[in-house]
């Protein structure tokens, strides 16, 4: 052996050897049961940092452990290469998006390649790249035939400077987040995905998901937001105009309450009065610079101003005025909300604020009210009290009374209305998916031919901050209408990034078809993703698009099954200390405190660096970079290294039945930690069992027979190759081993011999003891945690874990309240 432990020779030699043999390659192989893993795939931006390495760590991890029990695993790779910082990098170097996109593609690979991961690197798409975004551009057009993507105008966040449209999160203080110009609300023509026609499915499938983190399924369920109401009709007459104006509510037992309405800015009420308002005409103007971010509505000052006109309750016929509100979002409902100022906190603000009427309509529990200051409990539900016929009904039978009257009146009915919106996919930017929609005068809009895709994106343009380069690109621009012949123009707007990212775990499967988007039998094979990796950030937008167009797909008959991931692991983040604040924060390099895996793995090599980011902690915890960790995983790994000289000196060996039977035992009990470890995606204990095994070798390195010492050893090495492939391989090879590691197999335990040495677990709820298990000894706090709730779960219904105490091999408690 090598006296000393070289992670750069063993690492290189390793990973030739994996390339030259194809180990990672997934096959069409039937007799081995599938293993799709997959880790979000990465946008290309320039090099890869410590967030990258522990996410595809976890993912490779869970393959490589699966691929040893003998599942024939898919983890593959690849880019979500369109967006937005490929254009502000070209504005700021010079130089095309499409060059600063392949180099970062070519940095980071090589980045990924280093870390040993076990990745099969043939099926490498990046969504930039013409064979794959053709099929955004086939799948739109099939869209466009059944009516899910559909034009229409829609009001947007415009830059004039830039001249593009900002995402919410874009505009700052009203402004564009890199222009600094007063951002614009507009209406233009934009291209729309129906994703609200899934609403149903797409809730009600969140009860299918058990492998889903319960806060992603709560803010899906949320973000898709249904909700049963009334929709309400004020009458007017306004103007000489008679009409109604509409307002949804989900609390139909508070009409008697309203002392106000308020409309959005856009709202024709607001249009109509603003004409012969000047300040009422500018305070809208001033609503409509504002972006519309819902979540900023709920902190943000409430403003208003009356327009002057009022609207007539439609049951007791009392006036009601009307305002215009900036909390008002016309988007939402019908764009405009009954103030029940005593019942709703936004409302009790708003009314105190302008001296608007409060009128308590509704009793909870006969506590006292009074409309000094708002209280929470304002807004339960209750008795309705000084509504005239519907006094001293409960919540359910006075919302059914109202919305009979109103449906009696005509003025009133049940609905169902959704917080989702349709997906806006249009995007006035150069570096993204073309839209296949080809602009004619004579025929309007037309579908580019399927035989015409891809419609190819010019890659040598350079943006300069003028806008989408794409409208002043004759080449681009110039065609003929497909329908009538006529000279016309391409569409210029280009496809929200997000599209891309919607089905790339399908074309995984066959990233290289060229006849079709996807082979419809491979996908069944390979769907749904078993393992998906990914931060919780992308909880919404990312994972709610994809589920949609997996349902949109199934539609078509093109995947199996409902939805696209089994199971979702969200990864905590890695923060570090910020060289700008002085605090812990998620690593960037605006902080100053992004620590690049390339100089660590020089350093101490990839093992380390691969054992150090799973060792820091539970994989979905947020944990803190320390360099005292890394050089902590370098000496484990050189301690494993070095045991070499402990099975060499012990060879022949018969050694004392004791010390055999504490490194036996000890040995099985490490297999079934690590097994259980792995399985709930919770490395870090993994490498603590490890390394008490170590520990036990050690301590009777002079006494244990070298046969057992040996079977430990080499136990460790196929426990330890998930974590820290590289160096196990090579010992591996030196105790004589041909084949690698990968296929020698997962060890098993003994249970019959770990049973005899199992300890009895007390499990108490607020002291008093409802449960025992039996466990192994030194069980870790976290896996002693999930067996004693598992144990104790229907006395843990409808109450909240404040507190866990865990005596090790003694008794697990939990303190509860509610």
């Amino acid at each position: 052996m090598q006296e000393r432990y070289e992670p750069a020779a063993i690492e290189a030699e390793a990973q030739k050897y994996w390339e030259e043999r194809r180990c990672f390659a997934a096959t069409e192989d039937r007799s081995r049961e599938k293993y799709y893993c997959l880790s979000m795939f990465p946008y290309p931006s320039g090099r890869c940092h410590m967030g990258h390495v522990r996410n595809y760590t976890i993912g490779d991890v869970l393959a490589r452990f699966m691929r040893m029990q003998g599942r024939n695993v898919l983890q593959p790779m690849g880019w979500d290469a369109f967006g937005l910082p490929a254009e502000n990098a070209a504005i700021a170097n010079g130089v095309p998006p499409a060059k600063w996109t392949y180099d970062n593609i070519a940095t980071m690979r090589g980045q990924l390649k280093s870390l040993g991961l076990a990745i099969d690197w043939r099926r490498e798409v990046a969504t930039c790249r013409p064979d794959y975004y053709r099929w955004n551009q086939w799948l739109f057009l099939r869209m466009l035939e059944r009516g899910i993507a559909y034009r229409k105008t829609g009001v947007v966040n415009w830059d004039p400077v830039d001249r593009t449209v900002l995402a919410n999160e874009q505009v700052i203080d009203g402004r564009g987040w890199r222009t600094g110009a007063p951002v614009e609300r507009r209406e233009i023509p934009m291209y729309y995905l129906a994703i609200t026609r899934y609403a149903e499915p797409l809730l009600e499938a969140l009860a299918h998901l058990p492998g889903w983190p319960d806060r992603v399924r709560t803010m899906q369920a949320n973000w898709i937001g249904r909700s049963e109401g009334v929709n309400v009709g004020f009458p007017y007459d306004i103007a000489g105009t008679r009409g109604v104006l509409r307002v949804f509510t989900t609390r139909a037992d508070t009409l008697m309450g309203v002392t106000f309405c308020a409309v959005a800015a856009e709202h024709p009420l607001a249009t109509l009065a603003a004409q012969a308002d000047p300040a009422l005409a500018a305070f809208v103007e001033e609503c409509q610079r504002r972006p519309a971010v819902e979540a900023e509505l709920a902190t943000q000052e409430k403003k208003g101003m009356p327009t002057g006109f009022s609207v007539r309750h439609p049951l007791s016929g009392e006036a009601i005025p009307v305002w215009v509100g900036n909390y008002v979002l016309m988007s939402y409902g019908e764009g405009a909300v009954m103030g029940v100022p005593a019942h709703d906190e936004r409302d009790f603000e708003f009314a105190k604020k302008y001296g608007l009427p409060i009128r308590r309509v509704i009793d909870v529990d006969g506590r006292p009210y009074s409309t000094q200051a708002w209280e929470p409990w304002y807004a339960e539900l209750g008795r309705c009290v000084d509504s005239g016929r519907y006094d001293g009904m409960a919540t359910a039978a006075a919302v059914a009374a109202i919305a009979a009257d109103l449906a009696g009146a005509g003025l009133g009915e049940r609905r169902t209305v959704w917080r989702l919106r349709d997906w806006g996919i249009s995007r006035q930017r150069y570096w993204g998916c073309p839209i296949p929609i080809i602009q004619c005068a004579h025929c309007g809009p037309v579908p580019v031919a399927d035989s015409d895709l891809p419609v190819l994106l010019p890659e040598d343009l350079v943006p300069d901050g003028s806008g989408n380069p794409l409208t002043k690109h004759a080449a681009f621009l110039a065609c003929r209408c497909p329908r009538c012949g006529a000279a016309a123009q391409r569409e210029t707007d280009t496809m929200d990034t997000f599209v891309d990212s919607s089905w790339y775990y399908a074309r995984f499967v066959n990233p290289h078809m060229h006849d079709a988007m996807i082979d419809a039998a491979r996908v069944a094979r390979w769907m749904p993703v078993d393992l998906y990796i990914g931060g919780v950030e992308h909880a919404i937008l990312h994972l709610m698009y994809a589920r949609f167009l997996y349902k949109v797909l199934g539609d078509f008959g093109m995947v199996p099954g409902d939805e696209p991931f089994a199971v979702l692991f969200n990864q905590g983040m890695i923060t570090a200390k910020s060289k700008v604040s002085g605090k812990l924060e998620k690593m960037s390099k605006s902080k100053g405190n992004v620590i690049a895996p390339d100089a660590l793995i020089s350093r101490y090599g990839a093992d380390t660096e691969r054992v150090y980011t799973l060792f820091m902690g539970p994989p979905e915890k947020e944990v803190e970079w320390t360099d005292d960790g890394v050089m902590g995983a370098h000496r484990f790994l050189q301690r494993v290294w070095g045991l070499q000289d402990l099975v060499a000196e012990s060879a022949g060996r018969d050694g004392e039945p004791a010390a055999n039977e504490s490194v036996l035992v000890a040995t099985h009990r490490t297999v079934k930690r690590v097994h259980d470890d792995l399985a709930r995606y919770h490395p870090n204990t993994a490498i603590a069992a490890m390394m008490e095994l170590i520990n036990t070798m050690a301590e009777h390195q002079a006494t244990a027979a070298g046969t057992v010492l040996r079977g430990a050893y080499e136990t460790l090495l196929r426990l330890l190759h998930p974590i820290a492939p590289h160096v196990t391989e090579e010992v591996w090879r030196i105790l004589g081993h041909e084949a690698s590691l990968l296929r020698a197999g997962w060890p098993s335990f003994d249970a019959a011999l770990l049973a005899k040495q199992q300890v009895t677990l007390a499990v108490q709820v607020n002291g008093k003891l409802r449960a025992t298990i039996a466990a192994e000894p030194g069980l870790a706090a976290d896996a002693a945690g999930a067996a004693a709730r598992e144990a104790i779960a229907k006395w843990l219904e409808g109450k909240r874990v404040v507190k866990v105490v865990h005596v090790p091999d003694r008794m697990v408690s939990f303190v509860v309240k509610g």
